[in-house]
């Protein structure tokens, strides 16, 4: 038996807020009926090859740094970065180590994301 990712999930304050980011960043769709309470990209209307995404209120806040985030990659990172930066990213750090250059980001809740130039 192989394991396979089924989703992302993330807790917001506004998961609404959240996943319209998210499916702004990955120019995929915001799942029909997604609230402030849940949003989704991807799980009523699955892409084929790619995990649905969920984003669900909790009223606790994060208390540190996001113990998993995604790592997504871009032919042109800084381009990218810079659309990310427009839709309400802020950028974290950078970074060039081990053959990789990456940018750390944090989307329009605080969750940490990286972007990395596609090899």
């Amino acid at each position: 038996m192989t394991l396979t990712l089924a989703a992302i999930s993330f807790d917001c304050a506004d998961a609404l807020r959240t996943a319209t980011f998210w499916a702004a960043a990955l120019d995929r769709k915001l799942d029909e009926g997604s609230s402030d309470e849940f949003s989704s990209i991807g799980l009523k209307e699955p892409t084929p090859g790619a995990a649905a995404w969920l984003f669900a209120r909790v009223p606790e806040p994060r208390r540190a740094k996001n113990r998993a985030h995604p790592d997504l990659v871009a032919q042109d990172r800084p381009a990218e970065v810079a659309r990310l930066v427009d839709l309400g990213a802020t950028v974290l750090d950078e970074h060039d180590e081990f053959g990789i250059q990456w940018t750390v980001l944090r989307d329009v809740e605080g969750n940490e994301f990286c972007v990395a130039t596609a090899h």
